[in-house]
């Protein structure tokens, strides 16, 4: 239910009063651990770092100003696939902040790097992979990046992110 309420104020209060940031730079947004947030090793449990997450990249969608314009076009983000690293725990109560940026894209996908950190330091690092669809269809990168107004160079991917996605086609590969 606490996710429902943060999408609300989210939704409804905080993409209005955000600061403006530019395509490739880095969104930040707060939040605290609730106990409801927490498993019982008292640590923010494994499933909500994903529903974190879905906010901070709709946050950054409203930072960017292109929140209302994709809702408009009808256009909608789809998780491809993530990676999660933990490197240390978040507590019951304790402030966080989700660091969201875009890292680059390809011929079909799009790449984000989010990082879980507080004044302890990082907690988790997190590659996502997605694309955005309407009606049913992938919207092709140089559609979005062009709608994004985004006018530079594609950025070159993380040596990370290179091994990641190569692992992945890897594992498409063994399974067809």
């Amino acid at each position: 239910m606490n996710l429902y309420f943060r999408l609300f104020l989210l939704l409804f209060w905080r993409t209005r009063h955000c600061r403006r940031i530019d395509f490739l730079d880095v969104s930040r947004i707060q939040y605290r651990a609730l106990p409801s947030d927490c498993d019982v090793n008292f640590h923010l449990t494994n499933s909500r770092y994903p529903a974190f997450m879905d906010l901070a990249r709709t946050y950054m969608l409203a930072e960017m100003g292109l929140l209302k314009k994709f809702i408009k076009l009808k256009w909608m983000p789809i998780v491809n696939a993530a990676e999660f690293t933990y490197i240390r725990d978040i507590k019951p109560f304790q402030k966080f902040e989700i660091e969201t940026k875009i890292v680059g894209w390809d011929e079909k996908y799009f790449y984000i790097e989010q990082r879980f950190v507080s004044e302890r330091g990082l907690h988790c690092i997190v590659h996502v992979r997605g694309v955005f669809v309407c009606k049913g269809k992938q919207i092709p990168l140089d559609t979005l990046v062009a709608e994004a107004g985004y006018k530079g160079d594609t950025p070159r991917l993380p040596a990370e992110v290179v091994m990641w996605k190569d692992f992945l086609q890897l594992k498409k590969e063994r399974n067809i």
